[in-house]
């Protein structure tokens, strides 16, 4: 791979062209798909998409675990045109009915299971539901030979939902140009090859989970799909499969850490990748220790630019806290509250990586999408993160906090206010509070301070029936009035100190 990345982008369906015939590309659980196999299915998918008779720009929903449809879906809908909206398998009704309607999904894709589970107002009116088992035995009635797309690379090829501050999930409208050239830009920094087999553990629904497939198969390489129950199966799918490249986030890092490696697990590791929240100094100590031979690349990103930085493994433990610089395609300014140029404000990605905005939410779009700053070379709209950065006279990125309330734990972007509507819509509390506070091996652990009939098992009843494991509060607290502020609001500061 050369040493200077292509910045022009390709519609995102052309990375079926950047591997050899015979080689994998894909491993699934039953059988493994060459490259010429992934043209033909992402072939067959495309024109099975077409058939259904979707407008130009629809948008295509599945809801389903890592397999053959999730993972070539991303290409086949840009082959045909459509917008992928992936949806993480982990999310129950409640978050699929809001991302379904907000999106405005044409097509449903799901197992019986899933949709066994969806009721009346879950699914849009217009919106067909398909069980994923019958399509993927439909495709062999559809013709291979879809030729390749040809679409504007500024074309919407995907929305992405990621959790805000306050309010639910809002969808990341990602063209095909961001995708491409994300892929491309991973695989550079990352140093990938054509030999290279990815372990995919991070939910496709992800953007970091997405670029497992997108920077892999640009690189011309092979992805292992995994949904994992335990760290073991990590370990022992890395041996069956001679993995080279293991991304993950850092809470699944610290139970990987605690595990016995043997000797072909890890001997043709060549590259660790972290994002989803920082490594800690010990765990970059323990994580090197791990895997001596595997380089250890730490990232910083957000769904709104994707990546925005990584630090070189060779700094790593030199400047373990840092983020490293910009990523190819990226360019990270740090900004002060006068929008000058500083060493320390908030980080403003500008650049091609930049996504279009939310999905059909114009006012948070102008909160966080603006113009770039004027010393910036690339212009237009710039992402201003939020998050406050230092940099160095090196120009090392350090994280200094972020501005809003978002919890980050185990990897995952998760709104304060989601949790608090799920906790008063049990009927057990009447206030809810949610916050994040550190913790070693989650990043964040979720604390919930509720004011209503203290019947905690009532309560956690509730909380599980709406939302996902990785939502649910570690400690709820019981209090007989909230504390407010001198405007007369919850004062939520006072009560994550006094959690901390």
């Amino acid at each position: 791979m050369s040493s200077t990345p292509d910045p022009v982008p390709r519609p995102l369906d052309h990375l079926t062209e950047c591997g050899a015939d015979s080689d994998p590309a894909l491993v699934l659980r039953g059988e493994t798909l060459s490259w010429d196999d992934l043209r033909s299915r992402i072939a067959r998918m495309a024109a099975w998409l077409i058939a259904q008779g979707p407008q130009k720009g629809a948008r295509v929903a599945t809801w389903a675990a890592k397999g053959e449809l999730t993972c070539l879906m991303p290409l086949a809908t840009a082959r045909a045109g459509l917008v992928h909206v992936p949806i993480n398998p982990l999310l129950k009704c409640a978050q699929v009915r809001h991302i379904l309607n907000d999106c405005s999904a044409s097509l449903l894709i799901a197992n019986a299971g899933r949709l066994g589970s969806l009721g009346e107002g879950d699914v849009p009116f217009a919106c067909t539901i398909a069980d994923e088992k019958e399509v993927l035995e439909e495709l062999a009635d559809f013709s291979a030979s879809l030729n390749l797309s040809s679409f504007d690379t500024n074309d919407l090829a995907a929305i992405l939902y990621t959790s805000g501050s306050t309010g639910r999930p809002k969808g990341v409208m990602l063209s095909h140009a961001n995708l491409w050239l994300g892929a491309v830009s991973v695989a550079h920094y990352l140093g990938m090859y054509s030999d290279d087999v990815t372990l995919a553990v991070l939910p496709l629904s992800f953007d970091y989970g997405q670029n497992q497939l997108l920077s892999t198969w640009y690189a011309g390489g092979s992805v292992v799909p995994l949904d994992y129950l335990t760290p073991r199966d990590v370990i022992k799918a890395c041996a069956r499969h001679g993995i080279t490249t293991l991304a993950a986030v850092p809470p699944l890092w610290v139970q990987l850490t605690e595990q016995d490696w043997p000797a072909d697990a890890k001997a043709n590791l060549r590259r660790m990748t972290n994002s989803g929240g920082a490594l800690t100094q010990g765990l970059v100590r323990d994580l090197t220790q791990m895997c001596p031979e595997a380089r250890l690349f730490p990232m910083y990103g957000l769904t709104e630019a994707f990546r925005s930085t990584y630090l070189d493994p060779a700094m790593v433990d030199s400047h373990p806290a840092s983020m490293g610089t910009a990523i190819p395609f990226a360019e990270i300014l740090v900004v002060d509250e006068a929008g000058q140029i500083a060493t320390e404000g908030e980080l403003v990605h500008c650049g091609p990586l930049v996504a279009q905005g939310y999905w059909q939410d114009a006012t948070r779009t102008a909160e966080r999408f603006k113009p770039a700053p004027a010393a910036s070379s690339y212009r237009g709209m710039a992402v201003w993160s939020g998050d406050n950065v230092r940099r160095d006279e090196d120009g090392l990125l350090y994280f200094i906090g972020r501005d809003d309330a978002m919890i980050k734990s185990a990897g995952n972007r998760i709104s304060p206010q989601e949790i608090e509507s799920a906790a008063i819509a049990t009927g057990e509390a009447e206030e809810a509070v949610a916050f994040g506070v550190a913790d070693e091996r989650l990043g964040h652990a979720i604390h919930l301070v509720v004011r209503g009939t203290r019947d905690d098992d009532a309560l956690r009843s509730g909380l599980r029936s709406e939302l996902p494991n990785f939502m649910q509060p570690g400690l709820i607290k019981w209090v007989d009035a909230m504390p407010v502020n001198p405007n007369g609001k919850i004062d939520r500061a006072r009560l994550q100190q006094e959690a901390i």
